[in-house]
């Protein structure tokens, strides 16, 4: 028994331990036991007296426990002493709650600490830890936050699966980080650890990574694997293509880095994902869709102002609306003629067609647009309602009614009346010679009637002036009128054809 180092309990169930007889039995000998594991034997306790016994203990291994800070703080004779010679002790899954560094200044040759698997939810902000210490674990530990607190002698700091959400404390010397199971959405700073050589930072909330953030480390293995990558055209491409040109290498599967956007790509691995190009190039996409909706914008309009599909919208609704109205018998037309006429040709229309008619025998009510149109009104309803409450539709057309914007909605809407109703109300008077093919090209029904019936044409011949008149009252009478002066007969009047 001389020769005895190592000393194992492990899943025995003695609630005092400390009375245990096979304890005081073996006293004699720990003082040369070199390791010591008491494992699941719900030891609570281990008083300070018997650890300072085991000064040449190197490894000492309590996990799966019951110590609480306040026994785990006399076991280790509250930092004062015991122990000198421990290299090793892993306190995990015990129930201690808080961090006390002070426990282990005074062990200079402590290197390793576990203490993960405890519920200390916080750090302090200054500790004071032996100055050999290397490795430190504090892995689920419910820790939401990391300080200044950790020593800067580490070289291996295992922090995983806590709820940390930053990590940026300077580590010089530190060479292996573990920090998988967390909530960091970046990677630490490259420039705070400039001798790291593996960094586990799975399972995070990571969303990217480049070459921006990954510069500042060299001679890296990264094994950052989760399935909240934003797969985006620059981080599809570092992954598959340039990662291979940088110091950091991957050391864990491809296949871990999962897409969680865009949805097209959602699950995949990021070897697998395939993105198209309006989704690499966004803005350039955009621009060339815009482009193309102004383009067919631009045709579209182009194609409706050269077949007028705009003016047949327009007097299509007017149309209808026209259509609602009641339709006015004949013995309820207001005037016997509406003269739709240009403004440059007002003079005519003053000084001879409104004196000979309305006070000529009989006298014929004419509606001019100057006198008669309602003010204030919507010129198109005036336009409307003047026509349907007229007989007839006299046009007096010269170069400057072909001009006229709104003689030609007048004429519009006589063309819808004249082809809908069948009427024959329109009366044309040419003032003076123009070309047909002047007149708008979308009236093709109304020109093919113009070349096809007869129309007034004002003489050079005064002479010629009083029959004139007399044909264009024959032509304005309504039916069921007779007067000896007027010519009954429409085809005694002799009328030049188009």
């Amino acid at each position: 028994m001389k020769h005895l180092h190592e000393i194992v309990w492990k899943n025995i169930d003695i609630p005092q331990f400390y009375r245990f007889p096979a304890l005081f039995f073996l006293q004699p000998l720990l003082k040369e036991v070199r390791r010591v594991s008491v494992i699941n034997c719900k030891l609570f306790a281990f008083p300070c007296e018997s650890s300072a016994g085991l000064s040449k203990v190197q490894y000492m291994d309590i996990s799966a426990n019951i110590f609480s800070d306040m026994s785990f703080s006399n076991m280790m004779c509250y930092g004062e002493g015991g122990l000198w010679s421990l290299q090793t002790i892993n306190i995990s899954r015990n129930h201690l709650k808080s961090i006390n560094s002070k426990l282990f200044t005074k062990l200079d040759k402590l290197e390793n600490i576990d203490m993960s698997m405890n519920v200390f939810q916080s750090m302090p902000e200054t500790c004071y830890w032996p100055p050999r210490l290397k490795f430190l674990n504090l892995s689920s530990a419910h820790l939401r936050k990391v300080t200044t607190c950790l020593p800067m002698s580490l070289q291996v700091l295992d922090l995983s699966d806590n709820a940390l959400t930053v990590f940026n404390v300077e580590l010089p010397s530190l060479t292996e980080l573990y920090i998988s199971g967390n909530k960091l959405s970046t990677l630490p700073e490259g420039r705070l650890y400039p001798h790291l050589t593996f960094l586990s930072i799975e399972n995070n909330n990571l969303q990217t990574l480049s070459s921006k953030n990954l510069n500042n480390y060299s001679n890296l293995s990264l094994e950052a694997g989760t399935d909240t990558y934003v797969c985006s055209c620059d981080f599809v491409a570092f992954m598959t293509r340039d990662l291979m040109y940088h110091r950091v290498t991957i050391g864990d599967k491809s296949k871990s880095y999962i897409c969680d956007s865009p949805d097209s790509v959602r699950g995949k691995s990021v070897e697998d994902a395939r993105l198209s190009v309006f989704e690499c190039h966004t803005a350039l996409a955009f621009s060339l869709l815009c482009l193309g909706i102004l383009a067919v914008f631009l045709l579209v309009a182009g194609l409706c102002h050269k077949f007028s599909f705009l003016w047949y919208i327009k007097m299509t609704w007017a149309w209808v609306r026209a259509k609602r109205k009641p339709k006015l018998k004949k013995g309820e037309l207001e005037y016997d003629a509406f003269v739709s006429y240009s403004e440059m040709d007002s003079g005519w229309v003053e000084a001879h067609l409104v004196p000979e008619l309305e006070q000529g025998s009989p006298p014929l009510q004419l509606c001019l647009h100057k006198r008669d149109f309602i003010p204030g009104g919507w010129i198109l309803d005036n336009i409307i309602d003047a026509i349907e409450k007229s007989h007839k539709t006299l046009f007096v057309l010269s170069e400057h009614f072909v001009r006229s914007e709104w003689c030609k909605y007048e004429l519009d809407y006589t063309h819808f009346r004249l082809f809908n109703q069948n009427d024959d109300t329109v009366v044309l008077i040419l003032l003076e010679s123009i070309d047909t093919e002047t007149i708008p090209k979308k009236f093709c029904k109304l020109r093919r009637f113009m070349n096809s019936r007869t129309y007034l044409e004002w003489p050079d011949d005064d002479n010629q002036i009083p029959r004139f008149w007399k044909k264009l009252r024959t032509a304005i009478k309504r039916p069921g009128t007779d007067d000896g002066n007027y010519v009954n007969n429409f085809e005694d009047l002799q009328l030049q054809d188009f």
